[in-house]
């Protein structure tokens, strides 16, 4: 594209494929204020703080104006300084005044914003109303009085992950954002990925912590507390201490762990290392077979969620393998319990993760032992950053200490899970040699990296030819699993994680201002691949062990019992549509009006029951309505005729269970 030139504050600047004015004037070095631009999202120009004078133009929105030849910008005048300013000081005025103890803290924008701008009081009064704080989920706080409106949250949730769980309600002033219904958060479809959180700008919405309950238990003496660490913390948890992005910081922070009171520290990246062993088997097996191909990866809970929610029928395609946070959780309990005689409810599992879903998953009823669960606590990143500042520990002067042995040793194929395509790379590195039989030196698959959201790939072992997607963000899975009903196109192993980029860009890690953090922390955990000595998992000896010691073979029945899980359709929203009340004597039909069921036929149903119903003069014998959901989504449609639940329901069904039912209703009355 032919290179253009525009003056900016009497400088020169060449432009080309730049999308905005934003984005040139920041190629020149300016950091434009702003709250509501996200290059990765949709520009929506409603802070107004990125307004310029452009010459022949007057004021202008830079992040909705689109560069041209010739242009002569101002970024900053009097009337420029004065509207900025004033604009932070409205903000200011509709919201609540905690910051000091506003967990957001010095990443929250509009404090940032109003100290750089020179805000020193707020000429408004407080115009906002308190609302609750909204606690309901077990990933996200969401605190309405911190909420600036500018949409991020909104667009991060419809446009990227295309789940919709937040949006605009009322009009003017009465604005707000929220669940849909007036509902808690974790009252809604919310998949706990924390992308919102992310883009916030405030303390509106946050991870919910965990702080308090974790220094509790490592102030309990009668208590072993063992911390596992996720390899994406350690290319994101320096930069609160001043790092670049991407520094490998591991060694600090098993010393800080072991500072504040922790007993032993993992490396999530074992079990990342022993998931790859159980996952690349299991589709090796499938592969062979034939059966529940595509193979969808099941690390992300958040994806899990999504599946559960919006495509059951796919649930038989997840991997049942369990997370290396829920697998470190069972083995260390079980591991403790067999070696040390420590009881399972002495021991106490934190995980850090970079992922606020993980604090969701860790509380599913299928990663508990009885009243036990594998894990107990997840703390994010930014939650362990929040407790070392907390302990005082001068974080980048700490001497580096290792993990304990043997859940600490890894290879670079568990390290790279952290990164979008790192699982699909490790079941390469482990299935290619499993194919051929033999050891082969190469342990990189570049295919399987790359920075881009949705990515296809077909590799060529010996015979064997395996088609491959790599997907990040929800929507690219959702446009994977379009592609995949429609025939268009067929895989035999997709990855997906919820998170653009991957676990490094999680919803618990540190918030960054940089344009190259996700790129810088890709290559750090690339980088800390390559000086391990060992790179691919079956290289682990202590994976070995493990095997040998208490899981017998990968996919053993203890292995199972052990390492792996199941799914199951979830409803999308709790206590919508309730079965309304029926008089005495009718008989009650419901149908599922959930989206699965909605799909496969149910509005065709219901109205093909009632012509039914009308045909027989029944209709006042009958009380039928539409309800939400009988969590049976992959056997939709279905349908409740008295006691009785019909899955897959077709009309002649329907009509065959209804005649029966009021037979025998007649009877009873006949009696």
């Amino acid at each position: 594209m032919k290179r253009q030139t525009m003056m900016i504050d009497n400088t020169t600047v060449s432009f080309g494929e730049e999308r905005n004015l934003l984005e040139v004037i920041r190629k020149a070095h300016i950091e434009l204020p702003t709250f509501c631009y996200h290059s990765e999202m949709s520009i929506y120009g409603a802070c107004r703080l990125c307004m310029v004078e452009v010459e022949g133009m007057g004021m202008v929105p830079a992040c909705s104006t689109l560069p041209a030849e010739g242009m002569v910008v101002h970024t900053t005048s009097q009337q420029i300084r004065k509207l900025r300013k004033m604009v932070i000081e409205l903000l200011l005025a509709s919201h609540v005044g905690d910051c000091p103890s506003c967990s957001k803290g010095p990443s929250c924008q509009l404090q940032k914003l109003g100290q750089r701008l020179g805000v020193d009081k707020v000429r408004f009064p407080q115009t906002r109303t308190p609302v609750a704080i909204d606690m309901s989920s077990p990933s996200l706080l969401r605190d309405p009085n911190k909420c600036v409106l500018c949409g991020d949250c909104v667009r991060m949730c419809n446009e990227i992950q295309t789940v919709g769980a937040i949006d605009f309600a009322y009009r003017g002033s009465k604005s707000t954002v929220m669940p849909c219904f007036g509902k808690n958060l974790g009252e809604v479809e919310c998949v706990n990925c924390g992308q919102c959180a992310r883009v916030c700008p405030t303390g509106a919405l946050v991870p919910r912590p965990n702080i308090d309950e974790v220094w509790k238990a490592l102030h309990d003496s009668s208590r072993t507390v063992v911390a596992q660490v996720a390899p994406a913390v350690r290319v994101a948890l320096g930069e609160a201490f001043g790092m670049d992005p991407g520094t490998i910081t591991t060694g600090r922070i098993v010393a800080a762990l072991r500072r504040m009171g922790f007993d032993r520290v993992y490396d999530t990246s074992f079990t990342a290392d022993l998931t790859i062993v159980e996952e690349a088997e299991e589709f090796l097996e499938r592969k062979k077979n034939g059966q529940n191909l595509p193979q969808f990866t099941s690390c992300c809970p958040a994806w899990v969620k999504f599946t559960e929610q919006y495509y059951p029928e796919y649930l038989g395609n997840l991997s049942t393998c369990s997370s290396p946070q829920q697998m470190m959780g069972a083995l260390c309990k079980a591991s403790l319990k067999k070696l040390q005689n420590i009881p399972a409810e002495k021991i106490v599992m934190v995980s850090i993760m970079p992922c606020t879903a993980k604090k969701y998953e860790a509380r599913r009823p299928e990663h508990s032992r009885g009243a036990e669960p594998d894990v107990d606590l997840v703390l994010t990143t930014q939650e362990l950053i929040l407790m070392i500042k907390e302990s005082g520990l001068v974080f980048d002067q700490l001497e580096q200490e290792s993990f304990d042995m043997p859940f600490g040793f890894t290879t670079g194929g568990g390290v790279i899970f952290g990164n979008s395509g790192g699982v699909t790379e490790a079941v390469l590195r482990y299935a290619a040699e499993k194919i051929t039989g033999r050891k082969d030196s190469n342990y990189v698959f570049k295919a399987a990296r790359g920075q881009e959201g949705l990515r296809e790939f077909t590799l060529t072992v010996e015979d064997t030819q395996l088609s491959v997607a790599v997907v990040s963000g929800l929507g690219n899975a959702r446009e994977v699993l379009r592609r995949i009903q429609s025939g268009e196109k067929r895989y035999d192993l997709v990855e997906v994680m919820a998170c653009p980029g991957g676990c490094m860009n999680g919803g618990g890690q540190p918030i960054s201002s940089r344009a190259d953090y996700k790129e810088k922390r890709t290559c750090g955990l690339y980088d800390n691949d390559k000086m391990l000595q060992l790179h691919k998992p079956q290289e682990n000896p202590y994976i070995a062990e493990a095997y040998e010691k208490f899981l017998q073979k990968p996919g053993s029945h203890v292995a199972h019992d052990l390492l792996h899980t199941t799914y199951s359709p979830k409803r999308r929203t709790s206590g919508f549509a309730p079965e309304p009340e029926q008089e005495e004597g009718q008989l009650e039909i419901s149908i599922c009006f959930g989206t699965s069921c909605f799909l496969r036929g149910a509005q065709q149903l219901y109205s093909g029951i009632n012509a039914f119903l009308a045909e027989q003069g029944a209709k006042a014998r009958v009380s039928i309505n539409a309800t939400f959901c009988y969590e049976r989504c992959d056997r939709g449609p279905v349908v409740k005729i008295g006691s009785e639940v019909l899955e897959h329901c077709t009309l002649d069904l329907a009509r065959a269970a209804i005649r029966q039912h009021l037979a025998g209703r007649k009877a009873e009355v006949q009696v």
